[in-house]
């Protein structure tokens, strides 16, 4: 789970209540714990904070830290102890005992398979399916990892100590080990020898004589047994001493590279999950990449086909490949179904036999804390920015008006949580107004297309000639004279980037035509930068089109903005280039939007673009 750098959100002080809460939680998680063992683990008065955050595979976790290390987290309402806590309190679970170069593997993010796990003279300990346990190495009682049982004891040896054991949660140098001061386990003397019973020893000489080898579960350290049994194998690990010691080098610099924030997993422990479980990991990767950096709202509905094939593959790093039935879905429909399940995205049959995605949550947790590995991020968009000819794509953003809280009308959306200064879209302006006069009670009883005034209305809506007149409006001038009173901003979207929101509408492209001297004639093109257009990749393409002198300059009165000027009038040119080329895949749109995009002055020639 923390095997991957995490996303902080907050770290807080706890407070007195909070910290009486999560004392009592404790107690009841924990019941071992004496009074004063508990007040070791969440103190009254030291300092305890609370920190939330997101893992890479965005699971929200809440981790309760002291001044030194984190002691707990809690995950879906659990408490879970860390190393640290386990390490002053190694009775607190159950314990199931690895060797020591397994722990290099369960680093890697594996987990811990039965054949891997030491079965002591005493026996293992009895635990049902779902125990939270402690995972201890051959020789010293301090805990390295934390997991989930997958199957209780019983079947663990129904299964002959085959198969899945645990699901580990958290592990000794993973990055919540890394959150704290990063000191090695203790050395807890073992409070009994852990030689395997001789009934075991038994059944595994038994295994070697109908198998020809050895299994991965039967590597003794009774001295006394026969050298031969030196050559066993777990795991493909400890053939010998020479190789435990590459591999805990290999293990140390592993833990390096991730203490030094390197997000990418090492190739070796990497191999450790299965190809299914890479190809899970891969497909979610890339489902969550195209989400979050190539899907935009204007493109829904879109068919799942073409998200897949379009979408999803491209954002497949360069050397791999996504195959689907290699993954636990085996379909992509059983895919998008889970993720559906998960109200990431839903899914429609528009028509019979064709299903398309129709919505998507933008602001669901997992999109959100998603990162875009650094080779996507380095590789993907030099690839998929550009065209079959190499030229560079434009991908328009998305303009958003947007309405801002003034002074004025604070009391109006107090009611809805909202502040001075707080900026709504106008559906949800139009929510709060309509909530509003709902609670008040100000439908008229006898018009119910009309609302009554109140005075927070009457002195948020009218003017002070109106507010002695008018005691009544209609639902829509009620709403048009909200909006009017707002402030305007808008939110401009650009593909890959948080969104960006400013004060104000936005600037439209400015063209105009001027007079040179001897009645020549220079178009100039304004405020390209804000819609994402490259000035000087404008001009370059209308130099080459219209065969034309074309310069960029600095627009006068700013710092970072520029304009284009090419000679003569090259409006026809202009037209084509950025209704066609920039914009051909926003036809669908209405002529309003190309209207609203371009201030077009003194131009005989443009009204037939429009008609067409």
């Amino acid at each position: 789970m923390f095997a991957k750098a995490f996303r902080v959100r907050s770290n807080t002080a706890i407070k007195g209540s909070d910290r009486r809460k999560l004392r009592a939680d404790v107690a009841a998680t924990f019941p071992t714990l004496s009074a004063e063992q508990l007040s070791e683990v969440v103190p009254s008065k030291e300092e305890l904070n609370v920190i939330k955050l997101y893992t890479h595979k965005g699971d929200a976790v809440t981790v309760y830290a002291n001044s030194r290390n984190p002691v707990l987290f809690e995950m879906g309402k659990t408490l879970y102890p860390t190393v640290y806590t386990l390490w002053a309190h190694p009775d607190l679970l159950p314990a199931f005992t690895t060797w020591p170069p397994v722990l290099h593997k369960l680093v890697g993010g594996a987990d811990l398979m039965l054949p891997g796990v030491v079965v002591p003279s005493s026996g293992l300990p009895q635990v049902d399916r779902g125990t939270l346990c402690a995972i201890t190495l051959v020789g010293n009682r301090a805990p390295v990892a934390i997991g989930i049982a997958t199957m209780s004891t019983m079947e663990m040896l129904a299964a002959g100590m085959k198969g899945k054991g645990f699901t580990v949660l958290h592990i000794y140098m993973d990055q919540l080990w890394s959150f704290g001061d990063k000191t090695c386990p203790p050395t807890i003397v073992s409070l009994e020898g852990e030689p395997v019973t001789e009934h075991v020893e038994e059944e595994e000489q038994d295994d070697k004589g109908e198998e020809g080898r050895v299994s991965e579960n039967s590597l003794p350290i009774d001295p006394s047994l026969p050298t031969d049994i030196g050559n066993m194998s777990l795991s493909e690990t400890a053939e010998s001493a020479e190789v435990e010691e590459s591999e805990e080098t290999s293990a140390n610099e592993a833990a390096e590279t991730i203490e030094e924030g390197n997000l990418d997993v090492p190739q070796e422990l990497e191999d450790s999950r299965s190809p299914q479980e890479q190809m899970d990991a891969l497909l979610h990767q890339c489902f969550f990449h195209a989400l979050k950096c190539k899907v935009k709202k204007s493109e829904l509905p879109l068919l799942t086909s073409t998200f897949l094939s379009n979408y999803i593959f491209s954002c497949c790093p360069k050397g791999q490949q996504i195959d689907i039935k290699k993954s636990s879905y085996k379909k992509f429909s059983k895919f998008l179904q889970s993720m559906q399940e998960q109200k990431i995205l839903q899914v429609k049959e528009l028509s019979k036999g064709v299903e398309s995605i129709v919505d998507v949550d933008w602001r669901h947790d997992s999109i959100r804390s998603f990162v875009v590995p650094e080779i996507a991020a380095s590789e993907l968009p030099a690839q998929d920015s550009k065209g079959a000819d190499g030229e560079q794509l434009y991908h328009p953003p998305e303009i958003i008006p947007l309405f801002g809280i003034s002074s004025k009308m604070a009391p109006l959306f107090q009611e809805s949580g909202y502040k001075k200064g707080s900026t709504l879209s106008s559906s949800e302006v139009r929510s709060v107004v309509i909530n509003y006069v709902k609670t008040n009670e100000l439908v008229d009883e006898t018009n119910k297309n009309f609302v009554k005034v109140n005075p927070i209305l009457c002195d948020c809506l009218l003017k002070k000639s109106e507010q002695d007149k008018i005691s009544k409006l209609k639902w829509d001038d009620l709403l048009s004279r909200c909006l009017d009173q707002l402030q305007p901003f808008h939110q401009v979207t650009f593909a890959g980037h948080e969104p960006i929101v400013r004060k104000g509408n936005i600037d439209p492209i400015n063209i105009t035509i001027a007079q040179r001297s001897s009645n020549k004639k220079v178009t100039i093109i304004k405020n390209l930068e804000l819609y994402g257009l490259d000035p000087q990749t404008v001009a370059n393409i209308l130099q080459q089109k219209a065969q034309a002198s074309v310069t960029v300059t600095t627009l006068p009165g700013t710092k970072d903005r520029a304009q284009v000027q090419i000679q003569g009038n090259q409006i026809n040119h202009l037209a084509k280039l950025l209704l066609g080329k920039y914009l051909g895949n926003w036809y669908h749109f209405s002529r309003s939007i190309y209207i609203n995009w371009f201030k077009i002055l003194q131009l005989a020639r443009v009204q037939h673009i429009f008609q067409q």
